[in-house]
């Protein structure tokens, strides 16, 4: 249960500024602190489409955040969405459990659920409760969306990882259910099964759950996938207050509709990718014209952009090398080319498939090569002074790479550390 602290102790504006301001992959337990002096819960749980790699944002109990389903999140959506309202005490089904329940939907679509809530103030009504959490939870899940459409390279590489592992374990489970449940069926059309009744009976179950089974596998796909032309669209919509009000002439041209899907974590990092070009591009002397091209071929989403201004943009440029650093980050790369007064153009190539990611932890780190040096020492049990021997460092120059590897792997010291690595 989560412990209640006064609602006194920490300004609203401060409380809300905590949350919005947490890394992504922390939103949920800072959000749960935030709720707790107004009322105890045993689990937050957000399922938000905006992150698709990790839709769902936990904290609490964690036999409940362990076991509850995207399936069990979508379900308790659709009954909210029904209702047209957020909900008290609404019995739902979580961690395969019916619970009471508090929920909310905020505009964006995501989804709040606080499982066992009790009010800590008898004084609130849950009227007034439903109002304050839903005003806040309205910021948070705008904040998750902010947050998704500039994520960290790193973040991208982690969403982009889990949502290989996520869509493996389901097409595994999808196979081997759909294989038992065919053969259940077989078994149970064979004429010369006895007692009509319980065939009927069991196959209307088998044919229920074959049904249910797939719906899950779709379901999962649509949230892990986006199409190209969809996703296109959702890019031009970002950049319409440019070409409305800039005096820029920005020219889109479209994808072909019947491109290959792209995974989620593609389609956000492509359009960060776009958005900052563009006010980078936008920024420059006597830039008239802008051009942005999507295209797929099958195997990766190919993204062009091109200027008419001096013809100067480099990789050098901060802005421009931050946004190589999120092609990166997806495997992917980014080209600059330009001919001086006549232009500038950029080039994305983002790989579609995660094959090729490197899932070991100093990448996900993003350690420097001194860093991994450093850590390949502290990995075999050398000491600061032996390391900077090794390294013709000084020892708080050590010192310095470590507190930089204990913050990047979010531990508290080196035995943690050098666990975490192996």
């Amino acid at each position: 249960m989560t412990s209640a602290a006064p609602a006194h102790s920490v300004p609203l504006i401060d409380a809300v500024h905590s949350v919005v301001s947490s890394p992504l992959l922390q939103i949920a337990s800072s959000f749960s602190a935030v709720l707790a002096p107004l009322v105890t819960h045993t689990s937050l749980l957000i399922f938000t489409e905006d992150c698709t790699g990790r839709p769902q944002k936990k904290a609490g109990d964690p036999t409940i955040t362990d076991h509850v389903s995207i399936a069990e999140l979508d379900s308790v959506r659709a009954v909210v969405a029904e209702l047209g309202h957020p909900a008290w005490d609404l019995t739902v089904t979580v961690a395969r459990q019916e619970r009471p329940a508090a929920v909310w939907i905020a505009p964006t679509g995501a989804l709040l659920v606080l499982t066992d809530p009790v009010l800590v103030d008898s004084s609130v009504g849950q009227d007034e409760a439903l109002a304050t959490i839903g005003s806040l939870w309205r910021l948070v899940a705008v904040s998750i969306q902010q947050q998704v459409a500039v994520a960290s390279p790193d973040y991208l590489r982690d969403s982009r990882m889990a949502s290989q592992d996520r869509a493996q374990v389901i097409a595994d489970l999808t196979d081997a259910h759909s294989t038992t449940l065919e053969q259940l069926l077989t078994t149970l059309r064979s004429r010369d099964a006895a007692d009509a009744t319980a065939r009927q009976e069991a196959t209307e179950l088998a044919v229920g759950a074959l049904v249910r089974l797939r719906a899950v596998s779709e379901r999962d796909r649509r949230l892990a996938e986006e199409p190209v032309a969809k996703a296109f669209e959702r890019l031009k919509a970002d950049l319409r207050p440019l070409v409305r009000f800039g005096e820029c002439d920005v020219q889109f041209v479209d994808p072909p509709e019947n491109g290959r899907a792209l995974p989620g974590e593609v389609a956000h990092a492509g359009r960060a990718i776009v958005r900052g070009a563009v006010q980078s591009l936008v920024n420059q002397p006597g830039v008239a014209r802008l051009r942005v091209q999507w295209d797929c071929d099958g195997e990766n989403l190919l993204i062009g952009i091109r200027d008419d201004g001096p013809g100067t943009v480099s990789l050098d440029d901060p802005a421009v090398r931050q946004l190589s650093e999120r092609a990166i980050a997806l495997n992917g790369r980014l080209t600059v080319s330009g001919t001086a007064g006549w232009g500038s153009e950029l080039a994305v190539v983002l790989p579609l498939s995660a094959e090729g990611l490197d899932r070991s932890p100093q990448a996900q780190w993003q350690v420097t090569e001194r860093e991994n040096d450093v850590l390949e020492l502290l990995a075999s049990g050398a000491r600061n002074k032996t390391i900077a021997h090794s390294l013709s460092i000084s020892e708080n120059t050590v010192k310095f790479h470590v507190a930089n590897l204990l913050r990047k792997a979010g531990v508290s010291n080196r035995a943690e550390l050098v666990s975490a690595y192996r």
